[in-house]
């Protein structure tokens, strides 16, 4: 487990039914996985630029949030969906398990924060103490009352047999607790206050085919809020916070449900998750299966990881370690030392970058990954990058074949983003219809083509500035009977220079990346 923030401490709370399971290697594979889920559970936990004071640090945690069901539904029910920017008091984990031997066992960790108000107090001096809002004491360190966290854990061990026939129920809650920290010379003390949370988190399976099951994960947040017209705020300190769950085993395997097998697509759909999104976490095994599961309320691309790069944990959603590293070292003296006060991981930063070696801090420019030969050009045109590479292309108006069907600017296609590799937004488009808008040849050679979606209520707007979806050709069903496309409806594309585009261009969801460090 994590470390506490400051003095508290997280619950860990482990159930076994059956008997033990030697052949259940998914806590080796659990603790693999360990870099990639504490990124996800202090995804925005404390936002740069780390200070009380800042804006944006008034309203924190957006992912994975589940509150007591009656300040949630205080309007009416949620909505479901894979959004775990959604405030809910669910979240749903449904999966495809194969099982591979008699004796099969399912292992389950859910895994949150548990909100901590660290109140600072100053001595009255009468041998009592008043709340304060900021202290500081001789030693010169200052203290900020602030909301911290602390890392909570339940896990559950269950036959595969048993979850066949009425599931499993196990209490993940966390009790109430409170703490308290003297400060020096008697200025004063921090008491630190925790409340009871209560949860549930429910296991069970139904069966599909011989050896195919499929699996769901609920976990649920079954206390009550104090009054349901408190503030967010409030209610936060009764909630589980960025909730995720790690799902693993032994005799099982989990299948891919951004990329599963092809005989198993409709069992996939059938598949309903609320409030997480669920990738393949460990090493990914042929036909799009893996030995433990990992479901986040981010989006995530099956074997999702920290890049070697990354020294730490910057704890801002969305973060980019070079740019906040750099922005975290221009932050004036006293700007760090109003950090320190605020939080012990934000003091835990600023040391980490303050003495960062050069090299460290050089290798956080970027690495490249996906490095392919690049295919030599025609013989009758030079290279790319020599003077006249790109004569002749003329993104509006090039086709490119297609099933034999030449398609290009005015074409209407059907999107079949490609499987395993394929962007997770693009994801969400197959199946859609769409209009191609331009033609783009990349400098390795490879052929990308621009388009907006049919029914994109912004597409001409789209369409007139330039900020098209990318697919391959072979990622395209032409709609166009065959012949050259008709460019006469088309929204006008707005290539005003020939020179190629590449497809990172395209946009991109805020969570669809390497969790919480580039």
């Amino acid at each position: 487990m994590a470390d506490g923030v400051g003095a508290g401490s997280g619950t860990a709370a482990a159930v076994r039914d059956g008997g033990g399971a030697p052949h259940d290697r998914s806590g080796d594979a659990f603790e693999q996985l360990r870099a990639v889920a504490d990124a996800v559970l202090y995804e925005g936990y404390l936002l740069y630029p780390y200070r009380r004071s800042s804006a944006k640090n008034r309203v924190r945690w957006q992912f994975g949030v589940l509150l007591p069901r009656d300040w949630v539904e205080r309007d009416g029910p949620v909505t479901p969906g894979i959004a775990g920017s959604a405030d809910s008091w669910y979240q749903q984990t449904e999966c495809l398990l194969r099982v591979r031997r008699d004796d099969a066992v399912v292992r389950v960790r859910v895994r949150y924060l548990q909100m901590q108000h660290k109140q600072v107090e100053a001595a009255d001096g009468a041998g009592g103490h008043r709340p304060v809002e900021s202290l500081r004491t001789d030693d010169g360190v200052r203290h900020l009352t602030f909301e911290e966290a602390v890392p909570c854990e339940a896990e559950v061990t269950v036959p595969v047999e048993k979850l066949l026939h009425g599931g499993r129920a196990v209490d993940v809650g966390a009790p109430a607790g409170v703490e308290y920290e003297s400060l020096p010379a008697g200025a004063g003390r921090i008491v630190r206050l925790r409340a009871d949370l209560r949860a549930t988190m429910t296991v069970l399976a139904e069966p599909l085919a011989p050896g195919l099951l499929r699996l769901r994960v609920r976990t649920e947040n079954t206390g009550a809020a104090p009054a349901v017209q408190v503030s967010r705020e409030q209610a936060l300190r009764q909630a589980l916070i960025a909730t995720h769950t790690l799902v693993g085993g032994g005799g099982v395997e989990f299948v891919s449900l951004i990329d599963p097998p092809g005989a198993l697509t409709e069992q996939v759909r059938g598949c309903r998750n609320a409030f997480t999104f669920p990738v393949l976490g460990g090493p990914l095994q042929e036909g799009g299966t893996g030995e433990v599961l990992l479901s986040a309320p981010i989006i995530l691309p099956d074997g999702p990881q920290v890049a070697p790069e990354s020294p730490g944990d910057l704890h801002d959603a969305a973060e980019i370690d070079e740019i906040l590293t750099l922005r975290t070292m221009l932050l004036t003296d006293e700007e760090k030392a109003e950090a320190r006060a605020t939080d012990p991981r934000a003091a835990s930063i600023l040391d980490r970058v303050d003495t960062m070696p050069p090299e460290v801090f050089g290798r956080l420019h970027g690495a490249i990954r996906s490095l392919t030969p690049v295919q030599a050009p025609p013989d009758d045109r030079p290279a790319w990058w020599r003077e006249g590479g790109d004569d002749g292309l003329s993104p509006a108006t090039d086709t490119v074949l297609v099933d034999g069907i030449p398609v290009g600017g005015g074409s209407r296609v059907r999107l079949r983003p490609r499987g395993r590799g394929a962007d997770a937004q693009d994801m969400f488009l197959d199946g859609r219809t769409a209009q191609v808008c331009a033609v783009f040849h990349d400098v390795d050679g490879s052929v990308h083509l621009a388009v907006t979606v049919d029914d994109d209520p912004a597409a001409e707007l789209h369409g007139w500035y330039g900020r098209f979806h990318y697919f391959r050709p072979d990622e395209l069903e032409p709609l166009d009977p065959a012949g050259a496309p008709d460019p006469g409806p088309a929204r006008p594309p707005r290539p005003q220079s020939p020179r190629p585009q590449r497809p990172a261009d395209r946009p991109s969801a805020p969570h669809d990346r390497v969790p919480d460090r580039q």
